[in-house]
């Protein structure tokens, strides 16, 4: 069976807030756990009016003491953010919390805005091949301590498992060189999705960490009793994607069934862009999304994003997609 798990940006919606995205994250993830996902994962973002999930550890963390078995973790932390160091002793905390549960996804954008990245500090004028290095120094934390080596406390010798985030052909090669499980961001950027993939299963070298290639693709799914109340419901997205492209990030709005015919070409091509690699609609439609896509791109695991403004429907499109992954390998078997 084709694993499946959940990528959650905790989305704030208009008239909420982060503690009431908190919240919902949290049931989120109890539910999915009970419908059988296999991971879920936050996302870094800074400075994004719809986004709760900046303090990506803390959340994480949040999470995995509400739960009992479903792994959690990053997708990703955004490494150039960040001392190497503090994320191995971040995550060796978690790890040592919450024992055997704990992913740690990293990637090399920023997840932010030029002016929020000067505000974390980040050396704007580094050179982005400091990447590698940097994901090399922070795995070295994780293995046993060697003399004369720094040591993160905790950390060292937890094996965190680390995985390679990306939306383009970079991050599969490094994903690939050294031996790392790879996740790339089809549900935003899926353009450059199947090249990646072709890169990361030709280039990939058996490392200890993983001994053959492993992908997990992203997927958007929005899925309702109906198709009508799936297209409905994703406009919510549809909106925020067309504001956050065009500069004007914001909370995100409540559904609009007519949002479509009152947009121009250059935002309806935006969201037929960014929604490519996406499945909307009532479960037999989702099915069919989702069994397509697996057969396209012969995807190791599924990593399904979906924001909607009402929770209640947030739940039920999770739970749909749930019963949907598990016919799909009914099918199979």
């Amino acid at each position: 069976m084709t694993p499946f798990s959940v990528l959650d940006l905790s989305p704030i919606t208009q008239g909420g807030d982060a503690s009431e995205s908190f919240a919902n994250s949290l049931d989120l993830a109890r539910h999915a756990e009970r419908w059988g996902y296999q991971r879920y994962w936050l996302a870094e973002h800074h400075g994004m009016p719809g986004i709760a999930s900046a303090a990506t550890s803390i959340l994480i963390g949040h999470i995995a003491g509400g739960t009992s078995t479903i792994r959690v973790g990053s997708g990703g932390i955004m490494l150039p953010n960040h001392s190497p160091l503090v994320i191995a002793e971040q995550f060796g905390t978690l790890a040592a919390l919450y024992p055997g549960r704990i992913d740690l996804g990293v990637g090399r954008a920023p997840g932010s805005d030029q002016m929020t990245a000067r505000a974390l500090r980040r050396n704007l004028n580094a050179d982005a091949d400091e990447f590698p290095q940097d994901v090399v120094e922070l795995i070295n934390y994780f293995e046993p301590a060697a003399p004369g080596h720094l040591r993160a406390v905790p950390g060292t010798g937890l094996r965190v498992p680390v995985w390679i985030l990306g939306s383009s052909l970079f991050g599969a090669q490094l994903a690939a060189h050294l031996g790392l499980p790879y996740a790339f961001a089809s549900h935003f950027a899926p353009e450059q999705m199947m090249q990646a993939i072709q890169i990361y299963r030709a280039r990939f070298q058996p490392s200890a960490y993983l001994d053959k290639p492993y992908v997990m693709l992203g997927i958007s799914v929005f899925a309702a009793d109906t198709d009508a109340q799936a297209q409905r419901l994703a406009t919510s997205q549809q909106q925020s994607i067309v504001r956050s492209r065009t500069g004007r990030p914001v909370a995100l709005p409540p559904p609009d069934a007519n949002y479509l015919q009152t947009i121009g070409p250059s935002e309806r091509a935006i969201i037929n862009q960014v929604q490519a690699s996406s499945t909307i609609g009532s479960p037999d439609t989702v099915r069919a999304g989702l069994k397509a896509f697996l057969e396209r791109t012969q995807a190791d695991e599924l990593i399904i994003a979906s924001a909607m403004f009402e929770h209640s429907a947030r739940l039920r499109s999770y739970e749909i997609a749930a019963q949907c992954c598990l016919d799909l390998a009914k099918q199979t078997a």
